[in-house]
């Protein structure tokens, strides 16, 4: 595999020069399928010889690989993780007049699965060094009308399911993992998916498991779930052409199936890398002097981080100016999330003011995600880095940053403690 990577490393320096005149992608697929393209190829045209289409062989194989690797007794494919999320909810009898709880600062589809259904979306604040849901806030939110708590393992790294789990089983309530960017993701050795009643999955390109299109998936330990997930994914038909439930068409198709099949056991190599690059760039920016700049992510000891994004956070209002300063340099960084879901303008009805949620709102002036993907170089990086260490000693006066050796423990600079000191 690490032969395979050098060779591949050597292959892009020579075909498209260095990243001073290439750029730096903000992700390159291209990169990561060159190797696997006949595999996928072949996989593929299998399916079109057999004519199983939907929910295949291919689909189920997927499925017990994706149980297995999540520690739940059951997956079920189904065709994104919006639907997924969805899914998951119908299953909980989520219904009108009903309140779940889920962050602000998170991809709309989260919020949007609870209003589907009729539901209220109450949204939490975030912890400040991991961007999760706040536990605490979460405590303050629940009534007698939540019926299911949704956190989001976001850019990779598990919430803090210990004092969610406490709050849930107190409450008499389940808890749904968003868990759509942390595939592999570990809550105390436990991984994403299986810490919860159900746990949702994307297979979006993007993702650190992706697929060549969409693609979802749900896990659960709960035998009762895992039927009625799979009756609901079909339009609750058992047999065929008899309805039990109203249900939805959310099928996960073979050629997807097939492609992430290909692709799933190279999955953990993939997380390695990722986990690798999430290190060297915090020894660089360190180096840099730029970790007493920048709020650099950080990784709770309990968790496993599987770096779906690197994302940094950077003050004084001058985000969009470094953003703009990298794209010059034909660097690809992005803003996940410009704004919290509860300012958005379709949840204006809900009430929330200027002042609610401040470290939701705080994040989404601050938040920049830098490449992580796996193929990413370690010439690259360094090019990135150099790029936004000319950017801060432009914007300083053209004084030389410099700094002390990052230091090892985890959580010695992390974003809370960056952007909370006087």
């Amino acid at each position: 595999m690490e032969v395979e990577r050098k060779s591949m490393d050597a292959a892009s320096r020579r075909g498209l020069g260095s990243p001073q005149t290439r750029g730096v992608p903000l992700l390159d697929l291209g990169r990561q399928h060159g190797p696997l393209r006949d595999k996928m190829a072949l996989a593929v045209a299998a399916i079109c010889d057999s004519g199983k289409f939907v929910l295949g062989p291919d689909v189920e194989e997927l499925e017990r690989n994706i149980a297995d690797y999540c520690q739940s007794r059951h997956a079920i494919g189904c065709a994104s993780g919006s639907d997924a999320l969805l899914l998951a909810l119908m299953a909980l009898k989520i219904s009108p007049g009903d309140e779940v709880i889920l962050p602000s600062f998170t991809f709309f589809a989260t919020a949007s699965a609870v209003t589907r259904l009729g539901a209220k979306p109450v949204f939490a604040d975030i912890d400040p060094a991991t961007f999760n849901i706040a536990p605490a806030h979460v405590e303050t939110l629940l009534g007698r009308k939540t019926k299911a708590i949704l956190p989001v393992h976001l850019f990779g790294q598990s919430a803090d399911l210990d004092r969610l789990g406490a709050l849930a089983r107190k409450a008499a309530i389940p808890i749904v993992e968003d868990a759509a960017q942390a595939i592999g993701a570990e809550w105390q050795g436990r991984r994403a998916g299986c810490l919860g009643a159900i746990g949702c999955f994307s297979f979006y390109p993007t993702k650190n498991l992706g697929g060549a299109g969409d693609g979802g998936m749900l896990t659960t330990s709960d035998d009762a779930l895992a039927d009625r997930l799979r009756l609901l994914r079909t339009h609750g038909m058992r047999p065929r052409y008899y309805h039990q439930v109203i249900g939805i068409n959310s099928r996960l198709d073979s050629f997807q199936a097939a492609v992430l099949n290909v692709k799933f056991p190279h999955l953990d190599e993939w997380t390695r890398r990722r986990q690798e690059n999430a290190g060297r760039y915090t020894e660089l920016f360190a180096e840099a002097g730029l970790d007493r700049i920048l709020g650099l992510p950080c990784t709770d000891p309990n968790a496993r981080h599987v770096w779906n994004q690197y994302v940094v956070r950077v003050p004084d209002g001058r985000r969009d100016a470094l953003r703009e300063h990298l794209a010059e340099a034909k660097i690809g960084a992005e803003i996940y999330y410009p704004l919290g879901l509860h300012q958005q303008e379709c949840f204006g009805d809900l009430g929330y003011g200027v002042g609610d949620l401040p470290e939701t709102v705080r994040a989404a002036r601050e938040v920049l995600a830098l490449p992580i993907f796996p193929e990413l170089t370690a010439e690259e990086q360094e090019f990135v880095v150099e790029r936004i260490a000319t950017f801060f000693t432009r914007t300083t006066g053209g004084h030389t940053l410099g700094g002390p050796k990052f230091l090892k423990h985890p959580l010695a600079r992390n974003a809370s403690a960056d952007m909370d000191a006087p």
